[in-house]
């Protein structure tokens, strides 16, 4: 890690850390005003701050002024050189915690879907389990963008994703745990609810208004999408289903999120045999996670609860 260039070497105070953090945030947010409601301080103050920072350093790291906030070079590599002290801090305390001989602090779950009943019925099983056995920990359940989780997941924010795996980026690790088969479906309200399958031609389906999932998908799934008119598009399920339940679109849902409509008349699968495709959801790590520890723990009640899905 870069070494803060200090007037007279000595050790970093915690005076210094208070104003690297003002620097940080001016920065950040492009200049003295922006930071004020993130910092809580005046306009003024932050001036003062990073005015003893600069004396404290030796060299000027921004420009101010009419002409706007920029950063010397000076400031750029101080910048830089604090992110880097800051997240080893944060690093040391992860470390420390998981020393413990009681985990404790956040574990973190993201997926990218709302999931079915029989999903969350694994799930109340694996919070169950992971609670019982680690009462300390803190367990954050939510839902995010594929995007979202991947960037937590590589900052070390979060311990687990699960979402389906279309595409890899290094430094993950992807292991499936559900595969499904997608059906292309429409409500009773649609035009083709009551045609037979064999009277609805190729020409209606070019024609036909149809949900992209939002996402590029590869494989059989994009060689069944390219056969109609895409007019909508939803990632997520739940709300892929409002769409398809207004009338208006055709759409690939799991039979999972729609059994309750195939059962009561609403809704209907369109050509099931020949129309869809295989679902997967993945469950995704950090390679090289920050605190292993946790990240192990979620692995192994995830997999566990989903042994009997990955066939």
């Amino acid at each position: 890690m870069m070494q803060l260039p200090l007037n007279n070497p000595r050790h970093l105070s915690d005076y210094d850390l208070r104003l690297l953090k003002v620097f940080q945030a001016v920065v950040e947010h492009g200049g003295f005003s922006a930071a004020e409601p993130h910092l809580g301080i005046t306009k003024s103050t932050i001036s003062i701050h990073i005015s003893n920072l600069e004396q404290r350093m030796g060299f000027k790291l921004c420009q101010r002024g009419r002409s706007g906030f920029t950063l010397t070079h000076e400031g750029q590599s101080v910048y830089h050189a604090a992110l880097g002290l800051f997240e080893s801090v944060q690093d040391f305390s992860m470390l420390v915690n998981s020393l413990g001989s009681e985990l404790s602090g956040e574990l973190v779950i993201w997926c990218s879907e709302q999931l079915d009943q029989e999903k969350q019925l694994k799930f109340v099983e694996v919070i169950k389990q992971i609670h019982r056995k680690h009462p300390a920990l803190h367990i954050e359940l939510d839902t995010m963008s594929i995007d979202q989780i991947e960037k937590g997941l590589l900052q070390g924010k979060v311990h687990v994703g699960i979402f389906p795996a279309y595409h890899k980026i290094d430094g993950l690790d992807y292991l499936p745990i559900h595969r499904e088969q997608v059906f292309l479906c429409c409500d009773k309200k649609h035009p083709f609810f009551n045609q037979t399958d064999n009277q609805i031609s190729d020409e209606d389906f070019a024609n036909a208004e149809t949900i992209h999932p939002g996402i590029d998908i590869t494989g059989e799934g994009k060689a069944q999408l390219e056969r109609f008119n895409l007019k909508a598009k939803s990632y997520q399920f739940f709300m892929r289903k409002i769409l398809i339940k207004s009338g208006e679109y055709l759409g690939f849902m799991p039979q999972g999120h729609i059994q309750k409509e195939l059962n009561d008349g609403s809704m209907r699968l369109i050509k099931p045999n020949s129309i869809n495709y295989n679902f997967t959801l993945s469950l995704v790590v950090n390679k090289s996670p920050r605190e292993s520890k946790k990240q192990a723990i979620a692995m192994a009640t995830i997999l566990a609860s989903f042994k009997d899905d990955d066939q």
